[in-house]
């Protein structure tokens, strides 16, 4: 939970004379006289100047027309509406803030009652104003701090009224963005603004005084934002550098902002039972007859050797290949003694979304968590538990980002044969990727989905069905647990992008096979393939001439 407020670095300035105990009752006159001094300056910047109108008088003699007066009697007037927007905000947010400071105070003076004071400042902060001060020393706004390395360093990010450039983009983010979450959005034009009001409300003893004689400031507005940079310390907080300027004018605003993070502090704990939650596994499948038999394998070692709480539900298109499958399953069966598997055939046209939804209704039994899987996904017995805790009837659905691995064929071309499976499951960068585009993977409870209204049926084909479900959970009031999960991967497979798919699916289908096959590093290789031949042929030649000679 963060302790959020602005503090710009005037405050490491100011006294440190506010005591927890003992002085409460001052702390919150001052934040009291703080809202009344806002409310003042608010009614003093909205109420229009005495000789506004004798201003207006005798236009007829003056080289100006109408419309000048009347756009800058507008200008005032946009100014002193975003100016009482913007106190308006800051008001609500110093009452929240003071709500929240005195229910902190009042856990923390119980907290001294009950130990009689002891260890009170190991314990937690006795003064809050100190503690931010600690917070702004640790996260470099004043000073540096002794890195041991280069990667130890949190780089900035940087960012306009309209774009965000970001170092962290994965595979579906850009180096230049627009804020497209409305929380970041805020978050940016709440900097912005908060930096406006520090340039255009400096408070005493700023240095605006030059020779004796008070210097004029200009009023800076949103248009005069240059650039900021910002960057998140998760034990810290976010730094924030703002630079504000007039066009045409050298001299430059410069204001540093600290949000900084509070104390931990507890919100809930439970106990989760997950020795009676069975998942049932739902895999959709048209053909693919080899592939499948090597789920299987994975399938017995995890679910029917160790865990044994699953039902597996395949839902199978078409009739070719529909013998082998069930010849799969009836041999698993008897080899180990497993019932708990359902066969549905379906003569029609294969549909990811259509299948799931089959797999969905079949079951009989009531609610169900399951898991909508491919038919080229490899997952541990840890996932299995790990599906159970992040999803709960009416209440969060999980979304797991699953690693992708890279053609083998690439990666272990230097070897003759490529390893087995299992030795091919690591988290590398050159061994595959995390699937933050992919939202196929998914453990949902059945009452949830029906819920929902389901897949969209009217969608055939590859991709599109599964974000629009997607979506769904993030437009509801459910929580969606989106995180990368260590034991779950896509087995990398050729892809065949059909010509029956709409142009949009199409094109995200050709997106996911460029990105299935390599790691930069190893396409570049397989790129530039005959320039390192050819210096290697070079260096071959002047080795063999030196030694003749």
């Amino acid at each position: 939970m963060r302790w959020q407020g602005w503090i710009s670095s005037d405050l490491l300035t100011m006294p440190r004379r506010w005591l927890l105990q003992g002085r409460l009752r001052w702390l919150f006159l001052g934040v009291f006289l703080l809202l009344i001094f806002l409310l003042f300056t608010y009614l003093l910047e909205c109420t229009p100047p005495a000789d506004a109108g004798l201003a207006l008088t005798g236009l007829g003699s003056e080289p100006y027309g109408k419309e000048y007066y009347q756009a800058i009697l507008q200008e005032q007037e946009e100014r002193h509406l975003n100016r009482a927007s913007s106190l308006k905000r800051q008001i609500a947010q110093l009452k929240q803030e003071l709500q929240d400071m005195s229910e902190k105070l009042k856990v923390l003076q119980a907290k001294m009652d009950v130990d009689g004071h002891a260890d009170a400042r190991e314990q937690e902060p006795s003064d809050l104003l100190e503690y931010l001060h600690s917070q702004i020393d640790k996260a470099e706004v004043n000073a540096g701090a002794r890195l041991p390395s280069e990667y130890a360093l949190v780089p900035f990010e940087s960012f306009t009224t309209t774009k965000v450039y970001q170092l962290e983009m994965g595979l579906t983010r850009h180096p230049e963005e627009k804020p497209v979450r409305k929380d970041r959005r805020d978050e940016l034009i709440e900097v912005i603004e908060a930096g406006l009001d520090v340039v255009n409300n400096p408070n005493e003893g700023d240095g605006q005084e030059e020779d004796g004689m008070t210097v004029q400031k200009p009023i800076y507005t949103e248009t005069d934002f240059i650039e900021g940079l910002y960057r998140t310390e998760r034990d810290k907080g976010t730094l924030y550098e703002l630079f504000y300027g007039k066009e045409g004018s050298e001299d430059f605003q410069h204001v540093t902002l600290f949000r900084p993070f509070g104390p931990l502090m507890k919100v809930s704990t439970m106990t989760v039972d997950t020795a009676g939650i069975t998942i049932n596994i739902i895999v959709p499948l048209s053909g693919r007859t080899e592939t499948f038999s090597q789920f299987l394998l994975n399938f017995r070692e995890v679910c029917v050797h160790h865990d044994r709480l699953v039902h597996l539900t395949v839902v199978y298109f078409g009739q070719e290949g529909l013998t082998d499958v069930r010849s799969s399953l009836e041999k698993m069966s008897r080899i180990e003694s497993f019932s708990n598997y359902t066969l549905i055939p379906v003569n029609e046209e294969f549909s990811r979304g259509r299948g799931l939804d089959i797999g969905a209704h079949a079951w009989k039994k009531g609610d169900v968590l399951m898991f909508f899987c491919d038919v080229d996904i490899y997952f541990t017995l840890e996932f299995l538990n790990t599906c159970r805790l992040n999803a709960s009837p009416n209440k969060k659905v999980f979304y797991p980002v699953v690693f992708s691995l890279y053609n083998p064929a690439i990666v272990y071309g230097n070897l003759e044969l490529s390893p087995p499976i299992e030795q091919q499951l690591i988290h590398k960068k050159d061994a595959g990727f995390w699937r933050d585009f992919g939202f196929g993977m998914t453990c949902q409870y059945r009452s949830d989905f029906l819920n929902i209204g389901g897949f969209d049926l009217e969608v055939k084909g590859w991709g599109v069905e599964d974000v629009h479900l997607y979506r769904k959970y993030l437009r509801s009031d459910l929580i969606v647990i989106r995180t990368p999960v260590s034991g779950l991967f896509h087995l990398w497979h050729e892809k065949q992008c059909a010509d029956e798919l709409t142009p949009e699916q199409y094109r995200m289908c050709i997106q996911s096979k460029a990105m299935n096959e390599a790691s930069h590093s190893h396409l570049g290789m397989l790129v530039f393939r005959h320039e390192i031949e050819n210096h290697l042929r070079k260096q071959a030649f002047k080795t063999k001439s030196k030694s003749e000679e």
